[in-house]
């Protein structure tokens, strides 16, 4: 009652397609560690270094949980993360970093020092 060669084939060739999809957007890895959105800028420059290029583009109003005085990441919702909010100015800084003429760059965006967005931006270059 073994799976017919076929059969085999299939699921070994859906497993390759699968490994072979590009990660989430609002993530990547840094070496053999993932960077995700959430994350404090402190960590991410743990896994990573420092970036090839530190922008501060401003500031934004959000939410802040008055209990862990942590900005609200998009998505999250009261439930998840339970407590009192008020609306806060907080540091919006872009990291860009440059992992390589083999790899893409990626774009970074920290709200309130907490990782908001990853985007990816062309090939990366030769330092």
């Amino acid at each position: 009652m073994g799976l017919s060669t076929s059969k085999f084939s299939i699921l070994a060739g859906l497993l390759v397609l699968g490994l072979m999809l590009p990660e989430s957007a609002a993530a990547f890895r840094c070496g053999s560690k993932l960077v995700k959105d959430g994350m404090h800028e402190v960590e991410v420059v743990a896994i990573c270094g420092e970036p090839t290029f530190k922008k501060q583009l401003g500031y934004a109003i959000r939410n802040v949980n008055i209990r862990e005085h942590r900005v609200t990441v998009p998505g999250w919702t009261i439930s998840r993360s339970p407590g009192y909010y008020y609306p806060a100015e907080v540091m919006v800084t872009e990291y860009v970093y440059n992992l390589g003429p083999r790899k893409l760059m990626r774009r970074l965006v920290f709200e309130g020092s907490l990782l908001v967005s990853v985007e990816t931006l062309g090939r990366g270059y030769r330092e």
